[in-house]
């Protein structure tokens, strides 16, 4: 089995398994935060994929992060790729994850970069502006990223609406002339 099937595969079977559980919109969306967690600290990366770590002591760091933030739902799916030997890959199936519901759905994912954490209102919100801005049905998966200083930036598909400080800033010196 390819790569790219491998993780399709794990991805549907995590939707059909949250599906029954009547739970696909959370996992998909803690499942979502948890990948990004893990593709940006560089320590909790290692730590799950490295194979002298025995499974036990994986599920105990899960258990000690997530506690009581993710659903146990979500704890089996991360258990069950982390179980199959398929950490390294965790991005790309909570990536397909997110696609499959948001297809399921009728939905497209739009993947937005801010410096805080949003509120259910402002991901509405945002949820309406980039409808009206892309002209697709998004579902809103919100990431707190640090280097964003100010505002949203914003991918929906191949689409990219930089509405960040230093993405205007940016803008702004290329207006001028500015290197």
């Amino acid at each position: 089995m390819s790569e790219a099937n491998g993780v399709k595969g794990y991805a549907r079977a995590l939707y059909e398994i949250a599906q029954a559980e009547g739970d696909v919109a959370r996992v998909s969306d803690e499942l979502f935060r948890v990948a990004r967690a893990v593709e940006s600290h560089t320590e909790l990366r290692r730590a799950l994929t490295d194979i002298a770590i025995p499974f036990s002591g994986k599920e105990q760091l899960l258990q000690e992060l997530l506690g009581k933030q993710a659903s146990s739902h979500t704890l089996n799916a991360i258990r069950f790729v982390i179980s199959q030997g398929k950490a390294r890959e965790l991005v790309e199936i909570a990536d397909e994850l997110s696609n499959i519901a948001a297809v399921e759905s009728n939905k497209e994912v739009a993947e937005v970069r801010s410096a805080v954490a949003l509120d259910s209102a402002q991901r509405e919100a945002l949820a309406q502006a980039l409808r009206a801005a892309t002209g697709r049905n998004v579902e809103v998966k919100a990431i707190v990223d640090p280097s964003v200083i100010g505002g949203v930036l914003a991918k929906v598909g191949d689409i990219v609406i930089d509405g960040t400080v230093r993405g205007k800033l940016a803008q702004l010196k290329q207006h001028l002339g500015v290197d």
